[in-house]
């Protein structure tokens, strides 16, 4: 009981927030109006099952590894399903996604920058992972919807024997471009804004503020970087479009 009892403020929080979600969306006449409020739900009992998984293998390499190899096939899963699903789709995501993340990591733990044990290769992998499933998606859908919208300027460099490539490459730019806009401004205004949910944990953890902000910019950076490579690499392998595509 007395757990319950700690939990009751959270749970009260987490139920009125849904609540106003799903009411506003509602009164607007949103499409999908409850998905917000069944996502809040799933995110809170996922974390609930993970946070009791993750006390007992945060030490353990080989299942930090496990953790990672799962959190990256359900993220390259997700960015694919919102690209229109298909096997291929998700190859070329996935492999998409993996380029920019190991690299990424590569450069962080190869440096020093950040010490390479279990503990932070599943944090700072884990925030890596979310942000380019994020950066995909969103490279992807608006690639493909600046394809449909301006298909008669494709169209009309394909008649003038371009490429698919080179006529969709106006398009492949503002997509790449567009699909960074958010995690640009969090690092643009971070400290200032917001205060990142690392630099928090951080702190929390013990560490120093400096310590804390030290750790922060070096996944800021992480995200920068695994998420460029992520959408150009991505929107290279779209980008052979022949005919119009359906928009996702």
């Amino acid at each position: 009981m007395s757990v319950i009892a700690a939990l009751l403020p959270t749970l009260v929080a987490i139920a009125i927030l849904a609540a106003l979600t799903v009411g506003i969306l509602w009164g607007a006449r949103t499409p999908s109006y409850l998905s917000p409020a069944l996502a809040i739900l799933r995110g809170a009992a996922q974390l609930a099952v993970i946070s009791l998984v993750l006390g007992g293998i945060i030490t353990n390499p080989l299942w930090v590894g496990a953790a990672l190899l799962v959190m990256f096939t359900v993220a390259s899963v997700t960015a694919a399903r919102r690209l229109t699903w298909s096997w291929r789709r998700f190859a070329v995501v996935a492999a998409t996604m993996a380029a920019g993340i190991l690299v990424t990591l590569g450069v962080v733990f190869g440096t020093g920058a950040i010490e390479f044990s279990p503990r932070y290769a599943l944090a700072v992998g884990g925030i890596v992972i979310g942000n380019s499933m994020t950066i995909a998606t969103l490279a992807g859908r608006r690639f493909f919807e600046a394809v449909v919208e301006q298909w008669d300027q494709v169209e009309g460099w394909l008649a003038l024997g371009a490429t698919p490539r080179q006529a969709t490459l106006f398009q492949a730019r503002q997509a790449v471009h567009s699909a960074l806009i958010p995690s640009t401004d969090q690092t643009k205004t971070t400290g200032l804004v917001t205060l990142p949910g690392a630099f928090v944990g951080a702190i929390f953890g013990g560490a120093s503020p400096l310590e804390a902000g030290r750790f922060q910019v070096v996944v800021l950076a992480s995200i920068m970087a695994a998420g460029s490579i992520t959408a150009v690499a991505l929107i290279r392998s779209l980008g052979n479009v022949k005919v119009r595509p359906a928009a996702p």
